[in-house]
Formats: structure tokens, C-alpha cells, sequence
């Protein structure tokens, strides 16, 4: 399943001797190696050697190695140079503050800061909210996390989250216009970290949290919203819920089902997975069997987190007490938010007929979708090689932008739901097929029609 990416991209500076012909010789090389070139630009051509850069995307670091070596083994060529293009990219991070106000004279120093500042602090002094009339606060999102749950990388703390962070407000400002700042707690203290939010909050529009691990996630979301005035998402939960809820909206029309008549298999009970399943709920789903690392949740298990309460009942009416492949015999929809290759190729084959798979573990899904698509009818991954990437960046963006531009206090069920259906109404009939079930995320519309359903709903 293995495929070229361009998260591990790179661009190799080689030279060859001409007699070797060294573009067709590194061209051979690469591909044989099983990279894909994008670009190639001969830099330096003497009549004693050719200086090529060479730039192709590869799997993974070990298989940039690969090419390295094999490049290399051959008599008269010579790697001079080896750049990983998203290092590159990462040098000095992915964002920045600029200035929105000419400061060039004295009047504009004067205007800008010192007197006439003290002027707009008196101002809202006077009247509170004027705060958000004269300050970045109505178009500015925290994005705070505490390192501990980073996609694909688990507890990594706050540092080695923080280029996550800038990503995630780098995509704020690229698809919504939202100024986002990252936030990374140095505490994973539960208490310090609702605290130190509840402290900034002034500052900020909005609060984004990120990559907190459950449950403590749960709790931190839901005091923060009892404290603030201002809307507080948690995008690993309800934006990943969301966009599975959109898909599969626009997957059973596909399918010519019911959401209140199929069986929904849910493979992982965490943030996400809690998330998920009480969107469906919300949305008519009837029939929710949800597995975790401990197995299935069924009327028996034991209580942990409010979370697993509201799993214990809400899902598997029938109690039912076997094992996830067991459950997948005749299941309408499977769902996993888990861990890589949950599932074998044979608890597809026994799925009901126009079955509906959305195997999202990334960067390695519960199973493989190139067998997936052998019987399942639709099938979506978190990944952006394969087609139906179910993408957060189709949800948090459009929401900001709406709950920002609203003046909204608070998230409630209604507005996750408006915003599900304004991502699937983007994807018109015509476009709606087993491969396009959701838009792209690079639609200008999803934004302003999901920004236009956050209004309309506050």
C-alpha cells in the first residue's frame, strides 16, 4: 500500500561524468528505485562533468536513504547534496505577525501607539465591547494544545507540537482569512491548563484545542465553555465528526440508505470516535456497535469517563458481546478512528451488500483501501493519496469564519449539524460519485457556504 508522498519529498544535487549520459542514468535510477521525479533542472554543463538537481517524492525516510544509496553505488556519479524539501520548508516556521497599519511618519506613531492609543484603551474602558470593534480579538483564534495527543505521534509535548500548531494556523489564515496564534502549554494538568486559557482569553475570538488526549480533553472543552464568552471547539472531536458526517450523508444517497435503518460499525472511542458517534446519533443513526482497545462497549462495561457513559447508553442496543470481525458480518457502514489494520479483507467480504468503509487511522489506516474498494461501495481514508480524504481543513476554517464574523458565544449540537450539511451540499449531484463524496478542501466555496450554516444556525 506503500505510496509516494510529498511530505517526504527531496531535491538530490548530483554529478556525472557526460559520457555517462548522467540525466537518463539518475532518471533510471530514481524511478527504479521506486520514487517520483517532479522536477529535474541540469544546473551546471562542462565539457568534464553535469551538475543535475534532481526532485522527486518518496515514501518515507528510510526510502529517501534508498535513492541516496543507489545513486551513489554508480561509478561517475556523485551525490553532492541531499535537502529534504519540508525541512526546508519548516526553517523559521510557517508564520508570522505583519502590521495591517502603515508606520512610516511620526503621525502614524502617534495614531498607532503613544497618545493616541491611550485614547482607544479609554474608549473600552467605557464600553467593553467595544473590544472587538477596535482590537484583532474579533478575527483571532487561539490554537492551544498540550502536546499530548499529536496526530500520529502521541505525547510529544509541547515543543514538538508547536510546528503542528503553526500548520494548523497557517491553514486558518490560507482558507478562512482567521489570524490564528499557536498555543502550547507547558502543563498537562488538566486544572493549569483551563486556567491559563481562561487567563489569555481576552485576547482571542475563539478557542481552538488540539491534540489533547482523552479524556482529559473532554473535561478541559467542556469547563472552558462554562468560563468563556467566546466559542470554544475542540476541532479533534468535532471537526473530525463533521466531515465523517457529511461523507457519509452524501455516501448513502450513493447507496440508497437510511442513516436510522444501518448497522454502524465504530472502531475507536475517544475523542474523535465519542465525537462521531453522537453527531450520528444527533443525525438519526440508531444502530452504533463501538469497539476500543479493550473491545466492545457493551451494556456491561465498566464506566470510566462521562464519555464511556454516554457510549454504554447509547450504542450497541443489543448488547451484543463478540469481536470486531465477528460484527462486521452484514454491517452497513464501518467507521474506524483507531490504530492500523484493525480489519482483515474478509470482514469486508462479509459486509451488507453497498457497504460504506471510512478506515481513518493515518498515517496507516485499519485497513488497506485498495482491498477495501475490492467489495466495500464507498471508501474514504485521512489520507491525502487516496481519494475522499476525510480532512478537517473542510470544517474548522468555514466555522471559525462564521462564529467570528456572528459574535457567537457558544457552540451547540445545531451547528455542528448546519455545518455537516453546508460540507456535503458543496458536492453538487452531478459531482457526487463512489470517489467524490466530499468537496476539495481547495473549493472557495466550502468556507463560505459552511461559514453562512455556523450564522444562520447561532
Amino acid at each position: 500500500m506503500a505510496s509516494t508522498s510529498p511530505g517526504y519529498g527531496i531535491t538530490i544535487r548530483v554529478e556525472g561524468s557526460p559520457e555517462l549520459h548522467p540525466v537518463a542514468l539518475i532518471t533510471t535510477t530514481i524511478t527504479n528505485a521506486g520514487a517520483a521525479i517532479t522536477a529535474l533542472d541540469v544546473v551546471e554543463s562542462l565539457l568534464e562533468k553535469v551538475v543535475v538537481d534532481v526532485t522527486c517524492d518518496t515514501i518515507d525516510a528510510a526510502h529517501a536513504q534508498q535513492i541516496h544509496d543507489a545513486l551513489s553505488s554508480h561509478d561517475g556519479l556523485t551525490v553532492r547534496k541531499v535537502s529534504d524539501r519540508t525541512f526546508l520548508l519548516h526553517l523559521g516556521g510557517k508564520i508570522e505577525v505583519n502590521s495591517k497599519v502603515p508606520l512610516k511618519t511620526r503621525d502614524d506613531l502617534s495614531r498607532a501607539y503613544t497618545p493616541g492609543v491611550a485614547r482607544i484603551s479609554q474608549a473600552i474602558v467605557d464600553d467593553p465591547s467595544d473590544v472587538r470593534r477596535l482590537t484583532m480579538k474579533r478575527n483571532t483564534v487561539a490554537v492551544v494544545t498540550d502536546g499530548s495527543a499529536v496526530l500520529g505521534l502521541g505525547n510529544i509535548g509541547p515543543a514538538a507540537a508547536l510546528p503542528v500548531m503553526e500548520g494548523k494556523a497557517a491553514l486558518f489564515k490560507r482558507f478562512a482569512n482567521v489570524d490564528a496564534w499557536p498555543v502550547c502549554l507547558d502543563t498537562q494538568d488538566v486544572d493549569e491548563i483551563v486556567r491559563t486559557v481562561q487567563l489569555i482569553a481576552p485576547v482571542y475570538g475563539g478557542i481552538n484545542l488540539e491534540d489533547i488526549s482523552a479524556p482529559r480533553c473532554f473535561e478541559v472543552e467542556r469547563r472552558l465553555r462554562e468560563l468563556l464568552d467566546i466559542p470554544v471547539f475542540h476541532d479533534d472531536q468535532h471537526g473530525t465528526a463533521i466531515v465523517v458526517l457529511a461523507a457519509l450523508r452524501n455516501s448513502l444517497k450513493l447507496v440508497k440508505k437510511d442513516i436510522s435503518k444501518v448497522r454502524i460499525i465504530l472502531s475507536g472511542a475517544g475523542a474523535a470516535g465519542t465525537a462521531i458517534a453522537r453527531l450520528l446519533v444527533l443525525s438519526g443513526a440508531t444502530d452504533i456497535i463501538a469497539f476500543d482497545k479493550d473491545g466492545v462497549i457493551s451494556k456491561d462495561s465498566t464506566s470510566s469517563d462521562a464519555m464511556r457513559d454516554w457510549f454504554i447508553e447509547h450504542s450497541n442496543k443489543e448488547n451484543f458481546k463478540g469481536s470486531i470481525h465477528e460484527a462486521m458480518a452484514g454491517a452497513d457502514i464501518f467507521i474506524g478512528v483507531s490504530a492500523p489494520n484493525v480489519l482483515t479483507e474478509e470482514d469486508i467480504k462479509v459486509m451488507a451488500k453497498g457497504s460504506v468503509v471510512f478506515a481513518l487511522a493515518n498515517p496507516d489506516p485499519e485497513i488497506d483501501p485498495e482491498i477495501a474498494r475490492k467489495y466495500a461501495s464507498v471508501v474514504a481514508t485521512g489520507r491525502s493519496d487516496h481519494p475522499n480524504q476525510i480532512n478537517n481543513v473542510l470544517a474548522f476554517p468555514g466555522i471559525f469564519r462564521g462564529l467570528l464574523d456572528a459574535n457567537a458565544h457558544k457552540i451547540t449540537d445545531k451547528l455542528l449539524v448546519a455545518a455537516a450539511e453546508a460540507i456535503a451540499d458543496c458536492v453538487s449531484p452531478s459531482q457526487l460519485n463512489t470517489s467524490f463524496i466530499v468537496p476539495s478542501v481547495f473549493d472557495p466555496n466550502v468556507v463560505a457556504m459552511v461559514a453562512a450554516a455556523v450564522k444562520k444556525s447561532v
